[in-house]
Order: C-alpha cells, then structure tokens, then sequence
C-alpha cells in the first residue's frame, strides 16, 4: 500500500497486518510535532476505510522510536488556551487509538519517552528491543510539565500507581527487561525476532496485561492513602514553590482520574498553572543547555577503545570503572596490586547496580577493567588520564615518562582540579599533547565533566577531548585553565562563607537545612564533609588566596577530623551518612548570604572567559554542583533577581552595636 504521507510509512503484509513506520522529515530523531500527529489521524481515517487484522507502530529511524513531544512548540506556547488545544490534541488522538476495533501494538527499539511512551501505552500490545539504547521513560517532571497525552491515566492502570508515580514523579527511565518485570510492556525479545514477535502479539487475541489486585486496589479504595503517601515522600525532596509539577501528577491522578483537562484552570494542578509557572519555563532552558553540551564533541571522529588511568584513588578508580561500564577496555595502575584492588572492588559494586539485570554484561565489564601496576596498558591506551594526588612535580614527572611510552596520537589528559594546564604540560617535550578532562564525586552520579584547553594545547586533539567524554555518556564544558576551571571556582566561595557562618556560630545543621530549603541538592557544610576537609582547606587557599581560612575548617584538619573518608569533620559519620541534628531556624537571608559569593564568582568566570558565555556558565555550574535547576542558572537568576540586598554578618553586627 502506497499511501502520501510525509511523516508516515504505512504498508500491508500478506496476512493484512498493518504497518506504520514513524519517520519525520529533516529530523534526525522523531518527535511528536502538530504536523506529525494531524497525519496520524489522517493515517487513521484511512485504516478506518478498510480495517487490518492488526496495527503495528515502529520507528523507521536508527536514533529509536520517539523522543517525545516537539518541545519547541511547547516553548512557543504564551497561553493557557494554548497549551489546552495542545494538550487536547494529543489526548483525543491517543484516546482514538486506545479505543479502535481492531488491535495495536507498539514495537518499541531505542529511546521511547514522552509522548512517544504515551502513544505506545494507547495500544492494546508493546513489544520491547533487548538490546542497551531501548528505554523507557515518562519524563516531563524534569522539564516542569504533566504527561497530558494519556501518561497520568494508563500507566497507573497498566502497571499499578506505585511504579508509575514513581516512574512519573522522577522521570526515571527503564530498559526493555524492567519494563517486562513492571508490565510496561508485554515482551521483551532480541532485534533479529523483533518483527516475528510484533506480527504473532498483535493478532494473538491475548487479553491486555493488568496490575495484581494489590496495584487495583491502590488505583480505587486505596487511591487517597497512595496520593498522600506519594505527597509526604515527595516533599522530602523537592519543595512544591519551586517544582510544582510533580505535586499537580499526584493531584491530577488523584482528584482528576489523570486527565489534565479536567483540572478547572484557578486550580494550582492547571495546565495554565503550569504555563505560567517560572519553573518550567527555567526547566526547560536548562534542557535546551544539556541539549548544548551534548552537541559539544561531535564534529571529531573519535572513538577511544582502549584507556588507561594512572592512580586508583576514589577518583581515579572510579573514572576507569565508568570507562570499563560504557565498552571500554581499561588499564588502571598504581603502586601495587593492593592498592589496585579497593577500586576493582568499587567497580564490582557499580557494575552490580548499573547492570543488575543482566550477570553476563556485569562479568563483561569487570573482564574490561584491568589491574596494571607496572603500567603496561600506557603503550596501547587511546586515552592517558592520569588521576594521582594534586603535587606539580609528581604530575609532570609522570607525563614525562607516559609521554615516552604512549603510542604518537594518543591522547594525554590530566584530571587536576586546581593546578594549571600550562604548569603540568612543562614536562613534556610536546606540551600540545597535554588536556584537561576533569571529572567529579561522585564519577558514576556527576554527568559533568570539564575539558580544559591549555594555552598550548591542541585544537584537534580538545575536540577528540570531548568526543571522548560524550563518549562516555557524560556532559562535556569546555574551558580555559584558570585556577579551579570553573566549577571549583566557583563551589570555594560557597563552601568558604558557609564555614564561615559556622565559626560565626551558626550549626552545620541550620547552614545545611537554609541552603537545601534554597534549592541545592546537598548543604554546603555536608558537601565540605564529603569532598575532604584538608582538600578543602589546600583548595580554599589556592582559590581565594585568602590568608587566613576559617577557624573551625583549619581546627579540625589539624586534629585529623577529614570529613566523610575519616569518619568525622563537622559531622560524625555512620556507614557512609552524616549524623546530624535538629536544624533551628535560620537567621535571616542567611541562604542568600552564602549563596552570594556562588553567584559573584560564576559572574566572574564568564567575564574572564573561563567559559565562552552565560548559558554555559549556568550550564556548567547546575550539572556540575547541582546549583538549584528551578532557577535557570546562577547567571540566569543574577539576571532574574536583580541587585542582592545587604545581609549584615554576625560579627559586624556585634562591631557596630559596641
């Protein structure tokens, strides 16, 4: 069947199985635009003509199935009507397809989220690709909207509210295994039997999946004590000011049966609410700014296969753990075995989690991850990162001998937090060869990574850089070698007033609790804890130069108090938590005060050229530190907020009432 359709390829087979293959024009990927879903309906009309015996939906495109809504024109929208005709568009389309006479099936291979995932959950069927790029997700919390096209009304029906709040409310996504243990989809097969098994479900006449009683009854009698439940655990992490979104899923489930255009528009769960909401207007600025640094890297055609780390640290074991996870095969050296075999060990337990599913691929990856104490793996490596401890002379000793040993075009990277490119690169005979990748902790929960370009660096090879890290599956920033880059520049500050108002006699807990309630993922004082109370101490002085760093930091190293890694600093640590306790109230613009000098030194960095503008200013500094997301960025809130009102310190106040 040859049919005029400009995003849709549908065609008979000899057993009157319809197929329809999605592949929008001049994309790359297929997203729902209004052009591609008038069509389907036009796709529709035509079937209804002449019925199949069954509808099988796929993707003509290598990228996967749908990414989702065109979020272009949801960034166009200026209206609360707007956004309803959109979100009606979509419901009633996905509603038809949920309720036609004959079956359907969606064969799901690659990325399918969104919209894409809402359309897939109309059909009666889904078949899902076994295969590491098939995925799963609702996730439009993370850009401050709802699922409106269906997501909030059949996920809950399908696999039961439990699971699907959680897949909602978080964003989560899930591979092609998880989704046949939730019942999000009804097999999970191989790409070679794909087709067979997409023809023999959609005309098998099997009854849809549903959720055990226990899920049924938490979707009716029990659907009060879910909605509250999901509330209270919610609000522990994410404040209802600052993302509403996630609260209005919750309320439209509960209160409107999942249809968002049921929800009166004074209601704070509204479409128009939601519209009007800054947060989502700043949510989706920053996926626009992820969407920026994932384009960083590939105008390189590199593709490293083989990696060595020098120094098996927290860090260094760690990066070569990561690289191991994503294909790679690693070398990792230091001294000796022993030294080696705490990170192989942290590695065992990554690999554990991250491929839980699947044992074979687990023992694949730590088959990939090598113990080399005497550094062998130097002379095969396509990339070098070293990662040993933060002294000059030892990191260019090192370069030297790595510089002898590696092959001509491999690429040498430092992962140095705070020295300079130019410094490190003395000891080599070709200082061009030199790069910075520098990566943070957590390396496995971090998507940002720092591609430093030294002054002598070359330009092909800070472009095969970053390819690198988009290689890995992490977000590559460029940026010029300045003291910290640009991240640590700018967490010094931070973490040094935040100390500051501890020797002032503010509690950790308070100083913790007012920036969490600000909107950070983590207190400054607990994050000092966990990076290292004497890192933080030699970076402090490195950064700011000050000459004197706060009383109570400076005490406690001196006592030997490092933070999480020795067990105490300004907490007592327990089986990796901080014990803490109870937050008093904190004194006025206290949140403000500390987040200053953040804001203050970011502003600094983009007019120093640290990095190109303010978009990757923002960008850096939210996937890098986790700077508060609702806010659009450090820069972005400068820009929003205006002028900073005086917040006095304890200490001046006291001069001036003396």
């Amino acid at each position: 069947m040859s049919e005029p359709f400009i995003h849709w390829k549908l065609r008979r087979d000899a057993d009157d199985v319809a197929w329809l293959r999605f592949d929008r024009l001049g994309a790359s990927t297929n997203t729902l635009s209004t052009e591609a879903l008038d069509e389907l309906a036009r796709v529709l009309d035509r079937l209804d003509g002449q019925r199949p015996k069954g509808l099988v939906i796929s993707s003509a495109k290598e990228a996967g199935f749908i990414a989702g809504a065109d979020i272009e024109e949801f960034t166009a929208l200026s209206s609360g009507e707007g956004a309803r005709a959109m979100v009606s568009r979509g419901w009633a389309l996905f509603n038809r397809i949920a309720a036609l006479p004959y079956p359907t099936l969606a064969l799901i291979r690659g990325h399918c989220m969104g919209g894409g995932l809402e359309l897939s959950l109309a059909c009666r069927y889904r078949v899902a690709v076994d295969e590491p790029g098939t995925r799963l997700a609702l996730p439009e919390v993370m850009i401050g909207i709802v699922p409106a096209w269906g997501g909030m009304l059949r996920l809950p029906a399908l696999i039961g509210p439990a699971a699907a709040l959680d897949l909602m409310l978080t964003g989560r996504s899930v591979d092609a295994r998880k989704a046949k243990r939730l019942g999000l989809v009804d097999e999970c097969v191989p790409p070679r039997i794909m087709d067979n098994a997409a023809r023999l479900l959609v005309v098998s006449g099997r009854a849809r999946h549903r959720p055990g009683w226990t899920q049924r009854l938490m979707n009716g009698p029990l659907k009060q004590v879910v909605a509250e439940r999901a509330r209270s655990r919610l609000a522990e992490r994410a404040r209802q000011q600052h993302y509403p979104a996630p609260y209005a899923i919750i309320d439209i489930w509960h209160r409107f049966g999942g249809n968002a255009l049921a929800v009166p528009a004074a209601d704070a769960s509204s479409l128009e609410s939601i519209v009007r909401s800054p947060t989502t207007r700043n949510l989706i600025r920053v996926f626009f700014l992820q969407e920026r640094l994932k384009g960083f890297g590939k105008a390189a055609e590199f593709a490293a296969r083989r990696v060595h780390v020098v120094g098996a640290g927290v860090m260094g074991g760690d990066i070569a753990a990561w690289c191991a996870l994503r294909g790679m095969i690693v070398t990792l050296q230091d001294q000796s075995a022993e030294r080696i075999a705490p990170a192989i060990a942290r590695a065992a337990k990554l690999f554990g989690r991250k491929l839980r599913s699947d044992r074979r691929q687990q023992r694949f990856a730590m088959d990939r991850l090598i113990a080399d104490p005497d550094g062998h793996g130097v002379r095969h490596a396509d990339v070098v990162i070293e990662a040993i401890f933060e002294n000059l002379d030892a990191k260019r000793a090192l370069f030297a001998g790595i510089e002898a040993r590696a092959k001509p075009d491999a690429l040498l990277a430092t992962n140095t937090s705070s020295l300079r490119i130019e410094d490190i690169a003395e000891g080599l005979e070709q200082p061009s060869r030199l790069v910075g990748i520098h990566f943070f902790n957590p390396v496995a929960q971090l998507p940002l990574v720092e591609v430093v370009r030294g002054e002598a660096t070359d330009e092909g090879l800070l472009a095969q850089a970053t390819a690198f890290v988009r290689g890995i599956d992490k977000l590559p920033l460029p940026v010029k070698s300045a003291p910290g880059f640009l991240v640590n520049a700018v967490l010094g500050p931070y973490m040094l007033e935040a100390m500051r108002c501890v020797d002032e006699g503010v509690a950790p807990e308070t100083v913790d609790q007012a920036l969490k309630e600000f909107g950070m993922p983590m207190g400054p004082i607990e994050l000092v804890d966990t990076v290292g109370l004497d890192i933080a101490l030699a970076a402090g002085q490195a950064l700011t130069g000050e000459e004197r760093p706060p009383r109570k930091l400076e005490a406690l190293v001196a006592e030997g108090h490092l933070g999480r890694k020795s067990g105490r600093g300004f907490y007592v640590w327990q089986d990796g938590k901080a014990k803490k306790g109870t937050a008093s109230a904190a004194p006025d613009g206290l949140a403000a005060r500390i987040v200053e000098p953040l804001l203050q030194a970011t502003r600094r960095c983009v007019a120093d050229g640290v990095v190109a503008d303010a978009e990757l200013a923002d960008a850096g500094v939210i996937f890098g530190t986790g700077f508060a997301p609702f806010t659009g960025g450090p820069m972005h809130y400068l820009e929003q907020r205006g002028p900073a009102p005086a917040v006095p310190r304890r200490n001046e106040t006291e001069e001036d009432d003396r």
